[in-house]
């Protein structure tokens, strides 16, 4: 083997080890609370500023409105929020954690991207730059950076209305089409 294909194969298993890493802390959260990674960062939303307007939630999770709501009702069903409607605007609703759902962010585990994020924030200025640079451009060759990406390190399907895996893969694979946020 070449040293470039040795280059080459470095990076892809080194990829192959970050899609392993996110899916496997995704089933362990599932398994073990109950909840999807985007599910608990809504709950962690919420904690650090309810109540919260819907649209004002989906915009601090940097998810699209619709898929908040899909979250929202499957939490409130379990019983992990609760929604009212806002007494100054009536067209307004308004999310708040209830007692479970304080529970819950108090027993599970950090999510995937707080322990990234306390790394990158150590590394010096220069090398953060990089490694920014050196992502993207790996995006772009994978053709992938104009899909709609939350910073959210979770491979849990979070689209009630049936967006898993394959419709996943055919919106990244469908060039005419505009992928779902997930």
């Amino acid at each position: 083997m070449s040293p470039e294909d040795r280059l080459c194969e470095d990076v892809l298993v080194a990829l192959r080890q970050i899609v392993r890493a996110i899916d496997l802390h995704s089933k362990k959260l599932v398994q073990r609370h109950g909840v999807t990674g985007p599910q608990m960062l809504v709950l962690k939303k919420l904690a650090e500023a309810a109540p919260l307007a819907v649209g004002e939630l989906a915009r601090r999770a940097n998810l699209s409105q619709a898929t908040v709501t899909d979250i929202l009702d499957r939490m409130q069903r379990r019983g992990l929020v609760s929604r009212m409607r806002s007494e100054a605007d009536k067209r307004r609703v308004l999310v708040t954690l209830t007692a479970e759902g304080t529970r819950l962010l108090e027993t599970s585990p950090p999510l995937l991207q707080d322990s990234f994020v306390a790394g990158f924030q150590e590394l010096p200025r220069w090398e953060q730059t990089a490694m920014v640079a050196t992502v993207q451009r790996i995006a772009a060759m994978m053709n992938a950076e104009q899909l709609a990406a939350p910073p959210l390190l979770d491979n849990a399907r979070i689209d009630a209305a049936g967006l898993g895996d394959a419709a996943l893969d055919d919106a990244m694979l469908s060039e005419d089409s505009t992928p779902r946020e997930a």
